[in-house]
């Protein structure tokens, strides 16, 4: 997330994972490269003192401004309540922020989530109180616990003046109302209250320092009816400034001292492998993360939330490993004399429920790198915690190692493939009808390109696609693998794709997911949001009926058939023989959403692709 700032009363400059954007008036344009950045030169430049808003200028603009400033060019949302005043002072803004009004704000919390995620900035869900809360916590419960930058604009729905009185749907917390303050610091990092016209524009800038410092996650800014009405100046108090000053530096690598003791640990290592989980991702990190594996020429996996940091295809890349992971990568963990962590809790669910026989710090040394102090070393004690921005230092490490490779790791990872296999499952080629889940993934794996953008729903599918699907690139896959709602796929894949419009992104979900989240394609229409969306149709949610539930079988609808009646291109694959022509189709669409309804077979389960250390 590395990011600095310089303004003045009229331009400003906001350094972003990309490039940077320049700002002149109210017109913002990206230009640079991330190469020419130098945190030095950066971290010198003058900050923004020149008290802005020097007319009397209406709250929704002003934090419409603050978006601007803070490089956000895209919102989320469902006008309602006073948040409607927002929305139309984002008019104004509409060359420089894109508004994206969904059908639902679960839709639009998901889509903000995967934003934050990808650009490092603070994904934005603006809408009522209520239903941010409630329809929302999709996607902010997911940011909350997969640390992605986000911000909730939402209200405390007090327009009437009567919170006292048990007003209609009030959420300020007397009595006969709902308490939105303390409602929404169970889900997010913060909440910041603003009742007065400065406290809501310098609150909204609060919280964008708020999500994107230390370990990033999800900020609610819960704005009463009164403050969204009033105005600001220059004799605002609180004193208002230019949002740049509110961005904050980015956090600096580890301590030279420690950087250096790990780096003399990893050398000596005999048989050292990388783990990669969702902060190199975070922290933009895959670049880096890398380097230092083919610096070291040590192998990497990753935890399911990690996947896709790494191309699977490199030689270094073993894939996902713990409970659900590849037995290739479970061995190269297990046999590892030191395990570098990057950007990883090493959860239960990553580590196969602790089993020692995957990761012990008995017998392993255990080097633990991550941005947030909590994190490191918290489920198992490590000798060398490195507590700092995973690219910088990842790059302070290969540094360190004096470019001597020490791992072997491509001979080690080559054997591992040859003894368990690798992405390569029999079934692959099966033409057995219904359609094995594997032949359909394989069959995706060449139609989406090597450039192409998955995102996984919740249940069987994303457990299939984890285990079988080979990620052509850093950065090529998603899942919410922080909570694992279901109707996510959807949402995210219409996130991802707003975010990088030259890649081809598609939608992998269950039956049960897509009817979760098929409103979702009413807003791909809308505006012209070309993703795929693959249907695992197995008339059934896949993961309950083969853990032993009756009660969970559903009729066998043609969703194919629902998406055509929505203006989507909608196509319905039963023989395994049409898959490939049908996924083409899919892609070469680019003006339209396209659904591909595939009727899978019920034979495999999660059961087949969770790991013996946690069966055993």
């Amino acid at each position: 997330m590395s990011r600095s700032s310089r303004a003045t009363a009229r331009t400003a400059i906001i350094y972003l994972p990309d490039g940077w954007l320049t700002r002149g008036d109210r017109e913002w344009h990206r230009e640079g490269d991330p190469a020419d950045r130098d945190a030095s030169t950066r971290r010198g430049r003058d900050m923004p003192t020149a008290r802005t808003f020097q007319t009397p200028t209406p709250v929704p603009e002003a934090i419409a401004t603050v978006l601007a400033e803070a490089g956000i060019d895209i919102v989320f949302g469902v006008p309602g309540g006073e948040t409607g005043k927002i929305f139309n002072a984002l008019e104004k803004y509409r060359d420089t922020i894109r508004t994206v009004v969904v059908r639902q704000e679960s839709l639009a919390s998901a889509m903000a989530e995967v934003y934050g995620r990808l650009t490092g900035r603070p994904g934005v869900l603006i809408g009522q109180g209520p239903w941010v809360l409630g329809y929302g916590i999709i996607g902010t419960l997911e940011a909350h616990l997969s640390s992605s930058p986000m911000l909730l604009l939402t209200d405390f729905s007090d327009g009437a003046g009567l919170t006292q009185h048990g007003s209609y749907q009030t959420g300020t917390g007397e009595y006969g109302n709902w308490d939105a303050r303390q409602s929404f610091a169970g889900v997010t990092k913060q909440v910041v209250e603003a009742r007065g016209a400065a406290e809501a524009v310098h609150g909204t800038q609060l919280a964008i320092r708020h999500a994107l410092s230390g370990e990033p996650g999800p900020v609610a800014v819960v704005y009463s009816g009164a403050a969204l009405t009033g105005t600001v100046g220059p004799d605002s108090r609180p004193r208002l400034y230019p949002t740049a000053g509110y961005v904050p530096q980015p956090p600096p690598p580890a301590h030279a001292e420690r950087v250096e003791a790990a780096a003399r640990a990893v050398a000596a290592a005999r048989a050292p492998v990388v783990v990669a989980g969702n902060g190199v991702r975070i922290g933009r990190a895959e670049d880096a993360l890398r380097r230092f594996a083919e610096a070291l020429d040590a192998p990497v996996v990753t935890t399911p939330s990690g996947k896709g940091c790494v191309a699977e295809t490199h030689d270094l890349a073993l894939g996902v490993f713990g409970t659900f992971g590849v037995p290739a990568a479970n061995a190269a963990v297990a046999g590892a004399d030191l395990v570098v962590a990057v950007g990883t809790k090493l959860s239960s669910g990553d580590t196969a429920m602790e089993n020692p026989a995957l990761l012990d710090p008995e017998r392993q040394t255990l080097v633990h790198l991550d941005v947030e102090p909590l994190n490191a070393g918290r489920a198992f004690p490590s000798e060398h915690v490195l507590l700092g921005d995973a690219a910088a230092t990842l790059n302070a490490l290969t540094g360190a190692l004096d470019g001597s490779p020490t791992g072997r790791g491509r001979e080690r990872a080559a054997a591992l493939r040859d003894e368990h296999g690798h992405f390569d499952h029999p079934a692959a080629t099966s033409d057995a009808v219904p359609i094995m889940p594997q032949r359909l993934i394989a069959e995706l794996s060449r139609a989406i390109g090597d450039d192409g953008i998955v995102t996984c729903d919740a249940g069987e599918n994303r457990i299939f696609m984890t285990h079988y699907y080979r990620t052509p690139n850093a950065g090529g896959f998603l899942q919410a693998a922080g909570v694992g709602p279901m109707g996510y796929a959807i949402p995210s894949a219409l996130g991802a794709k707003l975010v990088h419009p030259g890649r081809r992104v598609a939608a992998v979900t269950g039956d049960g997911g897509f009817a979760m989240a098929m409103n979702g394609l009413m807003t791909a229409v809308e505006h012209r949001i070309p993703i795929v969306t693959v249907v695992f149709n197995n008339a059934a949610l896949g993961w309950v009926v083969h853990g032993g539930s009756s009660v969970s079988h559903f009729d066998d609808f043609d969703h194919a058939a629902i998406a055509r009646s929505m203006g989507c291109q909608g196509i319905r694959v039963e023989d395994p023989a049409d898959l490939g022509a049908a996924l083409r189709a899919a892609f070469a669409e680019d003006a339209r959403p396209t659904v591909v309804d595939v009727r899978i077979s019920m034979e495999t389960s999660f059961r087949d692709v969770t790991s013996p250390l946690v069966r055993g």
